[in-house]
């Protein structure tokens, strides 16, 4: 409510379509809340990558909200993006009704630049989203990065599995807790697959085996294959 009073103030538009009016018009609103979860593999596909299922294609308006939350901090649209992601770790899940949400990680410097964390506000929203289904997820902010790699963009799907490798580690104190348990690792988006596969490679090394992988939206050129 804060956010449509805000957009009423100073006469915003809405993120996906443009259309003048609150951070998220209806029918953007309602392409969200239509979504039918499938499976995302890359092709290729990057070895390790426990089976990743995405919520919606990769599409326009999708983009736009994602890059509005997470570049411009338009924070009201983490809650329709949690949703949307709870769709595809619910698919994840398969026959669990409960699991543990682990989203990749973000560097300091990234997050302090951007003002947030907007993959961590999306998962929180979306383990809201699951419980409300009764559905016991929770967030576990397990992943670290112990060395930064180089900027992904313009990279090959190759060059991004090396430029990645070795990149996250798993924090001590969740190894005991995460154990045996429904392990779901999220992102927003899933391109070339190669950093959801370094963020399964941390936690499997630790004897912490992944059960799949959520995201938002799948790139254009991953789109439903029907497995």
């Amino acid at each position: 409510m804060w956010g449509a009073a805000v957009d009423l103030l100073l006469g915003g538009d809405c993120a996906g379509c443009g259309r003048p009016g609150v951070t998220l018009c209806d029918g953007c609103r309602g392409l969200l809340s239509r979504l039918t979860p499938f499976r995302a593999w890359p092709d290729p596909p990057p070895s390790g990558l426990a089976p990743p299922t995405a919520a919606a294609p990769y599409g326009e308006e999708i983009r736009r909200l994602v890059i509005a939350h997470k570049e411009n901090a338009r924070y009201p649209l983490a809650q329709p993006l949690g949703a949307a992601l709870a769709t595809a770790v619910q698919a994840a899940l398969g026959e669990h009704r409960g699991g543990w949400l682990v989203p990749v990680p973000s560097a300091r410097a990234t997050v302090r630049q951007r003002g947030h964390d907007p993959l961590r506000r999306i998962t929180r929203a979306a383990v809201r989203a699951l419980r409300a289904q009764g559905i016991e997820a929770r967030l576990a902010p397990a992943l670290r990065l112990v060395r930064r790699p180089d900027d992904q963009a313009g990279l090959s799907a190759q060059r991004r599995t090396t430029n990645l490798a070795g990149a996250f580690g798993l924090r001590s104190r969740w190894a005991e807790l995460l154990t045996d348990q429904p392990i779901v690792v999220v992102d927003d988006v899933i391109t070339t697959g190669s950093t959801l596969a370094e963020a399964c490679r941390a936690l499997e090394s630790q004897g912490i085996p992944v059960l799949g992988c959520a995201v938002v939206a799948a790139t254009p050129r991953r789109l439903p294959s029907g497995s």
